[in-house]
């Protein structure tokens, strides 16, 4: 009985999120956009990683980008939040506790 090669390989196709992940990263967001904070977003499925950025403006550099990286899963995890100047600020293996990063942004001081 022969095998497919497909079979054993891990699968090849884009990555990308999940509803759930979806519904929490759009909360964020949503918060986001309420305090003016944020104004656009864009997502894209790798083959090696899905990515959420976020901008102030259409047509900026994101000003941060939530990524989700399956192969790092088992090591340092597979969700990142990486800021303007490409640092990572969080990373984890869940996407709540990645998410984090932003609640110190909930309240600001308004002159």
């Amino acid at each position: 009985m022969s095998m497919n090669p497909h079979e054993t390989q891990p699968q090849s196709g884009p990555v990308f999120f999940e509803r759930r992940e979806l519904d929490l990263i759009l909360r964020v967001y949503g918060r986001m956009v309420a305090q003016g904070e944020w104004r656009d977003y864009a997502m894209v499925g790798h083959k090696e990683f899905a990515e959420f950025a976020v901008f102030r403006r259409s047509g900026d550099a994101p000003l941060y980008r939530i990524e989700k990286r399956p192969a790092l899963q088992t090591r340092q995890g597979q969700w990142a939040v990486i800021g303007e100047g490409g640092q990572i600020l969080k990373r984890g293996r869940d996407l709540a506790q990645a998410l984090r990063v932003f609640d110190g942004r909930r309240f600001q001081v308004i002159d």
